[in-house]
């Protein structure tokens, strides 16, 4: 009968109940350093990358968070089934690892088979008692599991509540900053007047683009860069779900208030509203090349600014999800946190051409 039990115990415990990284748990940990991050990024010797980086941390450890207490969910449904199914084998399996241990002297005297038969079974439960605390072990180590998946869900409302307070006082810091380096080169003024005449007398985006030169009082020379040994390798300008690409360009789905940074070094061309598409940043990164980016609620950094690769020149509209829906246990909670979309253009030649011949696209952001 022990050996039996302890065969299925083996079988069952080894295979049914594996003990799991726990996915919401390392949610809370990234969303804990981001609060980190955010403390130390006013006194870092670069603010604006300071919390460029934290920001970017609190958007990736609220996917996490989403993505973990969905996972955390599931395992923790597996094991309380687990645990329920396998009920009754649980309780004679720790009814034989008692009996074991704690079988008494006198069973060698008073065994039908005597002296030798009792031998016999004290050989076999001194070889079953090894198996049977391992089993033991093993229930110990799910039931630790069970309780450390319930914490952590327990511990997520606060925490993120901390974390959406956190990433909006980063996003909240980060415009000051922007507007107040000092750093940064100019590759040309920008002539607001002429600027608003382009704005107010074009109709489509071709017409929009051929005006580009106009809104500066001097001649505007291209952009020295060379992006093309990063064609194909260009990192999207916000993490979210690419869509299918039209004829012209490529549209993302985010998060709202997601940040937007300049995917390669180039100057600024244009920023501002831009006919029916919200506010948007044109990009020079080469001679003869812009990329555009459209969609935007706020806009960062000035027309002219030549910045590097990674600057924020923008953040997605929308209102921050609520704990609710990133607390969300059930289905794929992508369609509600990627409420906003991005549009872009890649122009070569003052032509469209097809972003995803420099975009990596082939996963989120």
């Amino acid at each position: 009968m022990i050996l039996r039990l302890a065969l299925c115990a083996g079988l069952f415990w080894g295979t049914a109940i594996a003990a799991q990284t726990d996915p919401a748990t390392a949610a809370i940990e990234r969303l804990r350093a981001a609060e980190r991050s955010l403390a130390e990024a006013v006194d870092a010797p670069d603010p604006v990358r300071a919390l460029t980086r934290t920001i970017h941390a609190y958007e990736a450890g609220m996917d996490a968070m989403g993505d973990g207490l969905r996972a955390a969910a599931t395992r923790e449904a597996q094991l309380s089934q687990a645990l329920v199914l396998q009920e009754a084998e649980i309780a004679r399996f720790l009814m034989a690892l008692q009996a074991a241990e704690t079988a008494p002297p006198v069973f060698a005297v008073t065994h039908p088979a005597g002296p030798v038969g009792a031998a016999r079974v004290q050989m076999m439960m001194a070889e079953m008692k090894p198996v049977l605390a391992e089993r033991a072990a093993r229930l110990r180590i799910a039931l630790d599991e069970l309780q450390t998946l319930q914490t952590a869900q327990g511990q997520a409302a606060d925490v993120l509540r901390d974390a959406l307070a956190g990433a909006e006082q980063a996003r909240a810091a980060l415009g000051p900053e922007m507007a107040g380096r000092t750093d940064v080169p100019q590759h040309f003024a920008e002539d607001p007047v002429r600027t608003a005449i382009l704005v107010s007398s074009v109709d489509t985006l071709d017409d929009f683009i051929g005006g580009l030169s106009q809104i500066s009082a001097r001649p505007i020379a291209p952009y020295p860069g060379d992006a093309s040994g990063r064609k194909g390798a260009l990192d999207l300008p916000v993490a979210g779900e690419v869509q299918p690409a039209d004829e012209d360009g490529m549209t993302v789905l985010t998060r709202a208030r997601a940040l937007v940074t300049a995917p390669v070094s180039a100057t600024i061309r244009y920023r501002g509203p831009l006919l029916d598409m919200g506010n948007a940043v044109i990009l020079e990164p080469q001679p003869d090349m812009l990329i555009v980016i459209a969609g935007l609620r706020d806009v960062l950094g000035r027309t002219g600014d030549a910045i590097s690769a990674g600057t924020p020149v923008g953040f997605m509209g929308g209102n921050a999800p609520e704990i609710g829906t990133i607390l969300s246990l059930s289905g794929d909670a992508t369609g509600t946190l990627y409420s906003e979309a991005l549009y872009m253009e890649v122009r070569e030649g003052g032509r469209p051409v097809d972003p995803a011949t420099w975009f990596r696209t082939d996963k989120d952001g």
